[in-house]
């Protein structure tokens, strides 16, 4: 078992919820990136979703886009990304998965990506633009290296097409509340939490729901029901909010720390 794993079992000897915040490698520099992880962690994170910036990110709203294109400027890479977690590695044990897009890690080679993912710290994947169906090289290499591969359920995912996706992920599943892209809403769709509870009849792996979640209010009423709860562009907004102010890590991270209390 990876970090991934191993944090799932300890939360539910616990009887506890995941806590997972995304934020964009690099947005707004690599080394404040650094800086966060570590204060998430002591703030109640449990796993860091690291986005790999990408010039055109599908499943991402315009907060997230815009972050991406920000780090992009930067120079912020695939192979900076994988070094910054190397040197997170020193310091930290919080399980680390990537999110990123098919053109990156086609580009980059299946197998050399996940070779090198593993080697640098890195505990899961998460493409959203890659299918089931077509992830039969990653999903073959990633398990050899007993790295997590996540893939997403939506609220229109048939049951059948649900099983065959919970079949091939690793480490949790990433319930999609919305559809649509991500972005901050201010109320959790009802049908969500309907169709969570009919899935998680037939699905035993952890599933987490993301897409849309910004408050703690949220957060609450979707740990119910959830094994985890993912906030991204909330988070990402709060970071653009304080680029300018040297204060940036504290202030985000108890905004962070606020809603990872809800759970």
């Amino acid at each position: 078992m990876n970090r991934i794993d191993l944090t799932f079992k300890s939360l539910r000897e616990q009887k506890k919820k995941a806590f997972i915040a995304f934020i964009t490698a690099g947005d707004p520099d690599l080394k404040t990136t650094h800086d966060l992880v570590l204060a998430f962690e002591k703030a109640g994170v449990d796993i860091i979703e690291l986005g790999v910036p990408f010039s055109d990110p599908m499943a991402d709203g315009p907060t997230i886009q815009a972050s991406s294109m920000r780090a992009l400027q930067k120079g912020t890479s695939l192979t900076k990304v994988l070094d910054l977690v190397k040197s997170l590695r020193t310091q930290t044990q919080i399980p680390i998965a990537l999110m990123t897009y098919t053109n990156i890690i086609f580009h980059y080679g299946d197998e050399k990506f996940v070779k090198d993912a593993k080697a640098c710290g890195v505990d899961g994947i998460i493409i959203p633009d890659l299918p089931v169906t077509e992830a039969h090289v990653l999903t073959t290499a990633a398990k050899k290296a007993d790295l997590s591969t996540v893939f997403f359920i939506a609220p229109t995912t048939s049951d059948e097409r649900a099983k065959q996706i919970a079949d091939a992920s690793s480490g949790f599943i990433y319930y999609v509340s919305i559809t649509g892209v991500t972005g901050a809403r201010q109320a959790t769709p009802v049908t969500t939490f309907k169709h969570l509870k009919k899935i998680k009849t037939f699905i035993t792996k952890p599933v987490c729901v993301g897409f849309g979640i910004s408050t703690a209010e949220q957060v609450k009423s979707v740990s119910k029901v959830a094994d985890g709860v993912i906030v991204g562009s909330a988070i990402v907004k709060e970071i653009l909010k304080y680029s300018n102010d040297k204060n940036l890590v504290s202030k985000v991270a108890k905004f962070v720390q606020s809603l990872a209390a809800a759970r």
